[in-house]
C-alpha cells in the first residue's frame, strides 16, 4: 500500500515557531504581528502555533468581523512577517471651521 502523500515541507516548526516567539517578545507587550502570505493575503495575528504539523502552522487572526478563527497554511506560503508597535488611530470626528 503506498503512503499517504501530504503536501508541505516537514521541518522543525517548533524551533522556527520558538525563535518567532522570542523575536516577538523582544519587541516588548505591545507590538503588532501582521503575517503576509504569498497569494498577498495579510492578517494581524494573535497568536501562531505549530499544530497540525506536516508542513502547516495554524494562525489565529485578530478577531474582527468576519474573520475566521484560525487559519491553517503551509508554512512556505508565507511570504513576510513584519512586528512594529501599534499605530495610534487618529481622532476621528466633525471639526467645525474655526
Amino acid at each position: 500500500m503506498p503512503e499517504l502523500w501530504i503536501p508541505g515541507a516537514e521541518g522543525p516548526h517548533e524551533a522556527f515557531l520558538d525563535g518567532l516567539n522570542r523575536r516577538i517578545a523582544a519587541q516588548g507587550e505591545n507590538v503588532v504581528v501582521e503575517v503576509e502570505l504569498r497569494d498577498g493575503s495579510r492578517f494581524e495575528v494573535i497568536g501562531v502555533e505549530p499544530e497540525p504539523g506536516y508542513g502547516f502552522i495554524t494562525l489565529r487572526p485578530r478577531p474582527e468581523k468576519d474573520a475566521p478563527a484560525e487559519v491553517i497554511v503551509p508554512l512556505g506560503s508565507i511570504s513576510q512577517i513584519r512586528l512594529h508597535a501599534p499605530e495610534e488611530e487618529p481622532a476621528f470626528g466633525f471639526q467645525l471651521p474655526s
